[in-house]
């Protein structure tokens, strides 16, 4: 007993998950797949240079 309320919210969250449509980035995802750097990972390739001063 008491397990109507925890199998409702399972149900409801369920069915959201289910017929849901998330908003998907195909360019992301495009830019991703393809193998292309990103804007971000571009800024991290030039944090790289701070760096190469302590390097020996």
């Amino acid at each position: 007993m008491g397990r109507g309320r925890a199998k409702a919210k399972q149900t409801k969250v369920a069915r959201e998950l289910k017929y849901s449509t998330p908003h998907t980035d195909f360019e992301a995802l495009q830019r991703e797949l393809s193998g292309q750097p990103s804007d971000d990972d571009r800024e991290d390739m030039h944090d790289e240079d701070d760096y190469d001063a302590y390097r020996r």
